[in-house]
This record gives C-alpha cells, sequence and structure tokens, in this order.
C-alpha cells in the first residue's frame, strides 16, 4: 500500500500563531540588532555619521512596513474559496454519481467539462485545487505557507509575492549593515557593546543571511511561474500537459496577478477599478488561448 503523505497535513493546522510569533520574532531581534544597538546611537553623534545612520534607519523601517505589510495582508486574506451561490447553481448537474465525469459518458466538444471535488463535494472552477491542510478547495491554489498560515491563492498570491520581494530586500539590506560587526567579531580588536548585544547582532546576521539567500531563491521560482501565468501545482501538472491554455504573453500574465494599474503594483492592493474590469482578479474566471478547454485544467 502507497504511503499517503497528505493525510499527516492536518498537523500543520497546529502551528497556527506559533509561525507568526516565530516571524515577529525573528524581526524583534533584527530590529534590536540594526536600530537599538548598531545605528540609533550614532544619531546622537552629529556629522555625516549621523546622517548615515538616519539614512539607514529611514530606508530599514520602510521595508520592514512594507515587509509587515504584506505579511499581515497575506495571513489574513482569503486565498479564494468556491462561492455559494456558485456551489448552489451547480448542484445537481454535478452530482458525483450523474455528472459526465463520473458517468463514464462522453462530453460534447462544445461544452465546458465539469470539475468535481469529492472530498468537498462541491464544484471546482477551473484552476480549483483541493487543500489537504485547511480542508477545502482553494481558487487558483499555489501552496499552503507554513510561514504566512494560510493557503496562497487567487486573493492573496499577489500579496504573498510582495511579502518574498520586501522580505529579500529588508534581510539582504540588513545583511549587508551587520556584516562589518560579524567580520569584527573574527579580529583581534576589541569590540564595543555587552556580550548581550554582541550575541544579538551575531544571530540576527546569521538569520538574515539565510532568510536572504533562500528567500531569493523562493522569488525567482515564483517570478518564472507569473511570466508563465501558472502555479506550483499547476507547475507539476503541466509535465503530463505540454500545452498550457492561460499563457498569454509576459505582460498580461503579470497583470493577472498585479492588475493593469501601476500605482498599486508595489502595495498589498488593488485599484477598485482593476477589481471592477478584471475578473481573473476574483479567481473564477480566466482568459485563455483560442482552441483550448479551460475548464480541462
Amino acid at each position: 500500500m502507497a504511503w499517503n503523505v497528505f493525510k499527516f497535513c492536518t498537523a500543520l493546522r497546529g502551528l497556527g500563531s506559533i509561525m507568526i510569533l516565530l516571524v515577529l520574532g525573528i524581526v524583534g531581534v533584527t530590529y534590536y540588532a540594526v536600530v537599538w544597538t548598531n545605528y540609533g546611537p550614532a544619531l546622537s553623534v552629529g556629522g555625516l555619521d549621523s546622517l548615515a545612520a538616519l539614512v539607514v534607519i529611514l530606508l530599514f523601517h520602510f521595508l520592514l512596513g512594507m515587509l509587515l505589510w504584506s505579511y499581515f495582508s497575506a495571513v489574513f486574506t482569503d486565498p479564494g474559496v468556491v462561492p455559494a451561490s456558485d456551489e448552489e447553481e451547480q448542484e445537481g448537474e454535478c452530482d458525483p454519481l450523474n455528472s459526465l465525469e463520473f458517468g463514464g459518458l462522453q462530453p460534447d466538444a462544445s461544452n465546458q467539462r465539469t470539475r468535481f471535488c469529492r472530498k468537498c463535494n462541491q464544484h471546482k472552477p477551473p484552476r480549483c485545487h483541493h487543500c489537504s491542510v485547511c480542508g477545502r478547495c482553494v481558487l487558483k491554489m499555489d501552496h499552503h505557507c507554513v510561514w504566512v498560515v494560510n493557503c496562497v491563492g487567487a486573493l492573496n498570491y499577489k500579496y504573498f509575492l510582495l511579502f518574498l520581494f520586501y522580505t529579500f530586500l529588508e534581510t539582504t539590506l540588513v545583511t549587508l549593515l551587520l556584516m562589518p560587526h560579524f567580520i569584527a567579531f573574527f579580529s583581534e580588536e576589541e569590540i564595543p557593546g555587552t556580550p548581550s548585544t554582541l550575541a544579538t547582532t551575531f544571530l540576527a546576521f546569521v538569520l538574515n543571511l539565510a532568510f536572504a539567500l533562500s528567500v531569493m531563491g523562493f522569488l525567482i521560482m515564483h517570478i518564472s511561474l507569473v511570466a508563465a501565468n501558472t502555479t506550483t501545482i499547476e507547475a507539476y501538472e503541466k509535465k503530463t500537459s505540454p500545452k498550457w491554455p492561460y499563457d498569454l504573453g509576459r505582460k498580461k500574465n503579470f497583470e493577472q496577478v498585479f492588475g493593469m494599474d501601476k500605482k498599486y503594483w508595489l502595495i498589498p492592493a488593488y485599484s477598485e477599478e482593476d477589481l471592477r474590469r478584471m475578473p481573473e482578479l476574483q479567481g473564477l474566471e480566466y482568459p485563455s488561448k483560442p482552441d483550448f478547454d479551460s475548464q480541462d485544467f
């Protein structure tokens, strides 16, 4: 008998707020090392040192603010579920025992094939997948992320990407700022500071360097997914389906995630006009290339 690893996915639910507290703990250690220990005291020195410290602290706070805004948007935004009205409309038509998919009948070529989730007992819109951790179907599901304690789907994918983007910028900045202090640990010169502040600086450097490198790889992967208008799950499924109907070109693919209003590209929000004119942002309708049956994907 094959081992079903997904039955252990429910254990991830128990992490819950622990992961959020862990993220805030890392932020706290970094804040203490950068602002309170190393650059905050330089503000009272005067001269160019104070000006440089002020620029560093302002940039640090800006990136940190955008990081936390994006992070909590990804945490608290529902990734997208099948609307109740949609389920009610499909009731009867999508009975798993009577539908075309399960009844052994061949669907007419002019009709779109019905997708049905046996676990949720409901209709599955295009690009929708069932999450074994959440126990429900998620619109345009990418993956379940333990760091945001949430599924990443149609309605919060942009916020998740911005969280990765600002995390990479912030951790890279902190790594560069603390690198001279880290190198000083291995020199014979006397280092100013108490044992606790030195330990915090050392820990903050190691943590931010590790996150900068790991997030960079993750960010590059998701940039390639956005460019091809696919998700992590769909990228795996495409191995058996070389033709992909949703790849409309890099510009349109990008806009399906970030919207058309450039003023909102770098913030975790959408303009009302984009939400009104782009139904794909709601996760239920996606334009596709001609001559493709989008319901087959």
